[in-house]
């Protein structure tokens, strides 16, 4: 059983919804920082920074394939249990319910502005959808040109989303620093990205945001 200090902590860690949403993913199977960044839409960095965490608490391991890219993998299933017990301090009285026939109402009224919000969503996720194609379908025509292999345009997609160090580049490779450092030296040469102190971005005024 854990301690209660052990308890709070990981109480704390899980009650983020994005390093839950992380957790799920994994009970599916492991997954690399790439994968989970595409399929959740959570930025490389934030991703990386979960991670690590998670596995700093050993609710992760981490394992390295054949082409030396790194996978993480639960360690341990958590399960959350919660008692409630009666309580000898006297109960408040409630007020009367409503109505079943108001309840019902307002659940459908409520309903129906949450459908009407969710298709606005949809058709604008759809739009995105759809120039984010366009400008992938670009980028790959580009990139035969521009870059020199694939990992290299895995390093620029990544740094279109945020600013990242040499360490998170490698945690989102997979790869060692020295291989990560060269072709980062490279796309500097080719005018693509830029380095400030210890932080890589594409070169340009506007893409110098985080997600």
């Amino acid at each position: 059983m854990l301690e209660s200090t052990e308890t709070s902590r990981i109480l704390d860690i899980l009650g983020n919804r994005n390093r839950r949403r992380i957790l799920d993913l994994l009970r599916q199977k492991p997954c690399f920082v790439t994968e989970i960044s595409d399929r959740l839409m959570i930025s490389p960095k934030a991703v990386i920074e979960h991670l690590q965490l998670m596995e700093q608490e050993r609710i992760l391991s981490s394992f390295h394939d054949d082409r030396r890219r790194k996978y993480y993998c639960l360690t341990q299933e958590i399960r959350i249990d919660v008692h409630l017990s009666k309580s000898d301090d006297p109960v408040p009285r409630l007020r009367p319910a409503e109505s079943a026939e108001g309840k019902y109402l307002a659940s459908l009224y409520t309903l129906a502005r949450m459908l009407r919000a969710r298709d606005r969503l949809i058709a604008d996720l759809e739009v995105v959808e759809r120039e984010i194609d366009i400008k992938m379908n670009d980028i790959v025509r580009y990139s035969h040109t521009l870059l020199t292999n694939e990992t290299e345009m895995d390093l620029v997609l990544a740094l279109a989303r945020c600013t990242l160090t040499l360490r998170d580049l490698e945690e989102y490779t997979g790869m060692d620093a020295e291989p990560v450092e060269r072709m980062l030296r490279d796309l500097i040469i080719k005018g693509i990205v830029e380095q400030n102190g210890n932080e890589y971005m594409l070169r340009g005024p506007y893409v110098k945001q985080s997600l």
